[in-house]
């Protein structure tokens, strides 16, 4: 059953959800953009994982699947996808990688990313580019902060062909955000590959691949979606499931799933994205991490999820602006980053975890990510703790 905050005061809410995990009292986690903690069904599914491979003997051919085409069909539930959409990879530049491998580009033509985009999205571009003879292009950051306007701007303006758009749907330094289906469809009337690193905001923002229609979509788990460490998931759209994967391995072979003690020389790829799969997918404790961390925020909802933080947040960026810290005009509801004349976010990090108060620095802002374990008391413990320190800092 789907809560909705509507229904039920945010407090019991708040206390319902932050029972799901093992915080102790008095610590103020509000660094989700960093990593997640894991909550107590999310442990266990890997607890009895271990267990399972403690016990080889009790594994079977089956085993090597069951599980993975499970999270499959969970991860394509959440971002609007069938499961033959889905391949498990071992990171986001892993799911890069293979979007820059099977995209064409050719000599003259750009690839453009945002101004202080993630390495993760960013170095497999430069190697692309640099491979191709092409261009890279970075969009600097707009002084209105509207990231898409800016965006769409370039795309009509003069200069090289725009062959690539790799993206971020959320800024991971301040959660600027991107109207992902207005910039879709100018990338498919122009003829543009489109190629989403949606780490820092699948889970906990609706994100529908029949609408944006992205050529890639990749995100890892260790962050909004509750899940382990080393393990991503990748969409490739249907036009783009007869590539190359990064890998040569058995398990993503045709009728590999069937057989018992002979490999053969299958080279005809299983149905769908499946061909990009990681070597070595099956990984008896991250998969069924995964798994349970999205059945989770999926049994919430996303968008009830969304309208949670963005009470928060909201609450945060307007308490922050009357101590002069500011926050991106268009951003996200779960992840904001604050900066303001003569503000030092690298000192106020180490003061604020002296405190119990876990956030990051990143491009000189104060990065706050906030899940649903957090509520207001967490939000003004945060405020109080940075007036203090503006209060302390000459201007």
């Amino acid at each position: 059953m789907r809560l909705k905050v509507g229904t039920v005061t945010t407090a019991a809410v708040t206390a319902d959800w932050r029972a799901l995990f093992d915080l102790p009292e008095g610590r103020i986690y509000a660094d989700a953009a960093f990593m997640t903690p894991i909550p107590h069904a999310v442990r266990q599914a890997g607890e009895i994982g271990l267990a399972r491979k403690s016990r080889p003997w009790e594994l079977s051919r089956a085993s090597f699947y069951d599980e993975v085409e499970a999270l499959r069909a969970e991860a394509a539930a959440l971002i609007g996808a069938t499961p033959g959409d889905i391949a498990l990879v071992a990171a986001t530049s892993y799911g890069i990688a293979t979007a820059a491998a099977n995209l064409p580009l050719q000599a003259g033509e750009a690839v453009l990313t945002l101004q202080e985009e993630h390495p993760s999205q960013l170095f497999a571009w430069i190697r692309a580019a640099e491979d191709a003879g092409a261009m890279h292009e970075e969009l600097p950051r707009p002084a209105d902060g509207d990231w898409s306007a800016a965006l769409l701007r370039r795309l009509d303006a003069a200069g090289p062909r725009i062959a690539v758009l790799a993206l971020t749907p959320v800024h991971w330094t301040d959660g600027a955000t991107l109207d992902l289906e207005a910039i879709g469809a100018a990338a498919r009337a122009r003829g543009i590959a489109l190629v989403l690193d949606g780490t820092q905001s699948v889970g906990v923002r609706p994100l529908d691949v029949r609408r944006v229609q992205p050529d890639f979509l990749t995100f890892a788990t260790y962050k909004w979606l509750l899940g382990p460490y080393g393990l991503a998931l990748l969409y490739a759209a249907p036009h783009r499931q007869e590539g190359r994967p990064l890998e040569e391995h058995a398990f993503s072979r045709r009728g590999a799933d069937t057989l018992s003690n002979r490999y053969g020389r299958e080279l005809r790829f299983m149905a769908g994205a499946r061909r990009y799969d990681m070597g070595e997918r099956a990984n008896f404790m991250t998969v069924p991490m995964t798994t349970a961390g999205i059945a989770l925020l999926r049994g919430i909802g996303v968008d009830v999820i969304e309208a949670r933080l963005r009470q928060l947040t909201d609450r945060l960026a307007e308490g922050a602006a009357r101590i002069g810290l500011r926050a991106a005009p268009h951003r996200a509801a779960h992840l904001i980053g604050l900066g303001g004349e003569g503000f030092d976010a690298a000192a106020a990090v180490a003061t604020l975890r002296a405190r119990n108060i876990h956030v990051s620095a990143r491009e000189d802002r104060l990065r706050i990510g906030l899940h649903i374990y957090n509520d207001e008391r967490d939000v003004d413990a945060l405020l109080q703790a940075l007036a203090e320190i503006r209060a302390a800092t000459p201007r």
